[in-house]
Order: C-alpha cells, then sequence, then structure tokens
C-alpha cells in the first residue's frame, strides 16, 4: 500500500485538494490488489479480482439477504458480570465493556426478524469484531430467545456464524451453550419449520461442533474456514501435513459436510428457494 499512500495520494491530493478521505481503496488479504471501496461495496465486499469473500459486518449481513434491510431486533438477556472472576492480560468484564463501545451491541450476536423474499424468518448473526464472535452465556439465551421466537409463531430458523468458537473467558459456562443451542434447534425441529445454516468464515470451535452442523440445508460461502480446531494444531499435534484447502468450504463440500457452496451475490436467491421448498408456500 505504500506507493498508494506515498505517491497516488499525494498526487491527488495536490491536483483536487486536501478532501480525500483516506479509505478510498481496501487491500484484498488474498491477492494483494486495492479496490476501490465503492466497487468492493457495491460487490458485497466480494474482490472484483480474485473473488476472495471479505468479511461483511452484521448490518451489511441484514441488509444483503432481508427485504429493504428491514429487520426487527429480537432481544435478549445480556450477561453482565463475570462468573469466574477471569483475567489474562486483561480483566474479562473490562473486555467485555472494551467490545461494547467498540461494536456498540451488548453481546457477540445479534437476534432479529423480517422477510427474506417472501417468507418470515428469524435469523441469528454472529459478530466477529465482538470477541471473536466467541459464544458465552449472553449467545445461548440469544440463541434459545430466536429459536422460541421463530417456533411459537412458525417461521423458518436461520443461523450466521462467524465465530472462534466458546468462550474461554466464561469456562464451563460457555461450553455449556453447546447442548443449550442443541436444545433449541430441537424446538425449531419439533416445530417442523426450516433450519438453514449459512457457514461463514470462519465457524470453528464449540460452534461447528453444536448447532452449525445441525441445519436442514448447510450453505458455505467460498474460502470459509469450517472446523473444529484449526489446521496448524492438527498438523502439529500429527506431525503431519495436511491436504491443500484442508477445512475451507470446497473440500467440505467434496466430503460431504456441507450441501453447496455459494457465491455471496447467489445466497439471497438461493436461500429464499429453499424456504420456498422447504414450506411448500410460494409468495
Amino acid at each position: 500500500m505504500n506507493w498508494l499512500t506515498n505517491f497516488v495520494r499525494p498526487k491527488i491530493r495536490a491536483l483536487v485538494g486536501n478532501d480525500i478521505p483516506d479509505n478510498l481503496w481496501e487491500k484484498c488479504p488474498e491477492c494483494g490488489q486495492m479496490i476501490f471501496y465503492k466497487e468492493l461495496e457495491a460487490n458485497l465486499r466480494v474482490c472484483p479480482h480474485c473473488e476472495n469473500h471479505l468479511k461483511l459486518s452484521v448490518q451489511e449481513r441484514i441488509n444483503s439477504l432481508f427485504n429493504s434491510g428491514e429487520f426487527t431486533r429480537i432481544k435478549y438477556q445480556s450477561q453482565e458480570q463475570d462468573p469466574l472472576k477471569f483475567k489474562d492480560s486483561k480483566r474479562y468484564i473490562d473486555r467485555l465493556k472494551s467490545s461494547r463501545e467498540d461494536t456498540k451491541e451488548e453481546d457477540a450476536i445479534v437476534v432479529g426478524y423480517g422477510r427474506i423474499g417472501g417468507y418470515k424468518t428469524v435469523a441469528v448473526f454472529f459478530n466477529f469484531d465482538f470477541m471473536g464472535g466467541s459464544m458465552g452465556v449472553a449467545v445461548g439465551e440469544g440463541f434459545l430467545a430466536g429459536a422460541d421466537f421463530a417456533a411459537s409463531r412458525g417461521y423458518s430458523f436461520l443461523v450466521v456464524p462467524s465465530s472462534g468458537g466458546a468462550r474461554m473467558q466464561e469456562g464451563i459456562f460457555s461450553l455449556m451453550q453447546m447442548p443449550r443451542t442443541v436444545i433449541a434447534v430441537n424446538k425449531i425441529k419439533e416445530a417442523e419449520l426450516p433450519y438453514i445454516v449459512l457457514l461463514t468464515n470462519p465457524t470453528t470451535g464449540g460452534v461447528s461442533a453444536s448447532f452449525a452442523m445441525l441445519g436442514d440445508i448447510h450453505i458455505a460461502e467460498p474460502g470459509a474456514i469450517i472446523a473444529f480446531t484449526g489446521p496448524r494444531v492438527i498438523e502439529g499435534t500429527i506431525h503431519e501435513k495436511l491436504p491443500d484447502g484442508f477445512q475451507k468450504s470446497e473440500y467440505l463440500l467434496q466430503h460431504g459436510m456441507v450441501d453447496m457452496v455459494t457465491h455471496r451475490r447467489d445466497i439471497k436467491p438461493t436461500i429464499t428457494k429453499i424456504l420456498g421448498l422447504l414450506t411448500h408456500k410460494k409468495y
């Protein structure tokens, strides 16, 4: 990026003045190409050079999936206390406070409902910017709140994980959210409602080991890491080189772990079609 910072931007400013924002370009982490910010946003944050799917914010996800971005939030109980009085390089309570200030969210998920196509749907979005989208007690509460709402009203249920797994700062309390989310999924299945999981980068740890792999349909974005343990840890344990692309969505598709790998521009129409097939309804 030095040539842009040190050469191109000063030249532009010399021509048109200093009213040039610093975020006109963004660098693709995969191919290294510089992309105009507006072009990237118009392309749903997919690199036009290499098709790498860059991270979307929760609000960008909502806008890309729900009709006109109309999405009503469902309240859930946030985790106010530090059950273990945990401290590593920083107190857990301070990490929570910092993440809430940075993201303007109470915890790592956003839960709400709206329409995808013509279908009423409850969605749970994980926010990786909030402590790596890690799953603690509050996430379990939000997941259950969303499932209860969907089951009681006959809405379809969509989950979009982006998570490093269980939140270590909550210890056993975090691990208990794995069976709690499975119970929530069972409520949806008992109500005979569609449960769709959109796997994004990354989906790992206790999230992948519980609700994320229990969907009726699993859709994955291209290049997403979907795993329980990262490849470096596995290689260090077994002392062997893993196959190319191991734990990426395309590899999992080849081995029957996901149903489809879908480009971001096609995700909404794909989910709409699936909801129509599973609910036997037209809109």
